[in-house]
């Protein structure tokens, strides 16, 4: 949600959206290991076969839609969400098999559109009873199926290519070094001011790039 808009200003979304999901899939591969063994297949499960099936619709939407449009659309929903998360609200309980399918199709359409997949998933995921541990293993190990899924339909479109891999190299020591530092730091944050810091820095760059 960081990442997404201001690349998608420097570089067109064409040009972002597989840059992010490569820098995600790159950052998920350290959790791998601790999440394999904590995750929730049962919840996980359906939920990424319902992310791999509706990732193509936003692959279409990201190369028919309008680029300017698209950036605009990026930037909205960075707010959105934003703002949703800020509130503290969340889905207010898994209540069934639909509301598990419409929380997975619809951050998965929207990761192919625009890289930006997670925060449904999230709020859907931060709603049920599962302890800690098991929801930060559901969700990392979400973000990278769901990146490879996007990745893996971004090159089929002709997305990923040497320019996005080229933009992404350069990116992917300080991106990591930025996950390792900030997990070091966070230690030393209150929690609660830590996420209102970042949900008002999304909520500044999002606002800033609709501005652009």
């Amino acid at each position: 949600m960081v990442m997404t808009p201001p690349l998608a200003l420097l570089f067109g979304p064409q040009v972002a959206v597989p840059v992010v999901l490569l820098l995600e899939a790159f950052a998920g591969v350290p959790m791998l290991r601790d999440a394999l063994a904590k995750v929730s297949w049962r919840l996980l499960a359906p939920i990424g076969i319902a992310a791999c099936i509706t990732v193509p619709i936003g692959g279409y939407v990201l190369v028919n839609a309008d680029q300017m449009m698209l950036r605009r659309g990026i930037a909205a929903t960075v707010f959105v969400f934003a703002l949703v998360l800020l509130s503290g609200s969340a889905t207010g309980g898994r209540t069934g098999r639909v509301v598990r399918w419409r929380s997975a199709c619809s951050p998965a359409t929207m990761l192919g559109a625009t890289g930006i997949g997670g925060p449904p998933v999230i709020l859907y995921l931060l709603s049920g009873p599962d302890p800690v541990p098991v929801t930060r293993a559901n969700l990392t190990l979400y973000v990278v199926l769901l990146s490879v899924a996007g990745l893996v339909m971004l090159g089929a479109r002709g997305l990923l290519n040497a320019g996005s891999v080229s933009i992404t190299l350069p990116l992917a020591v300080p991106f990591f070094a930025g996950v390792v530092l900030g997990g070091r730091l966070f230690t030393h944050f209150s929690e609660q001011r830590f996420r209102q810091f970042t949900l008002l820095l999304l909520l500044a760059v999002s606002v800033g790039i609709l501005l652009a």
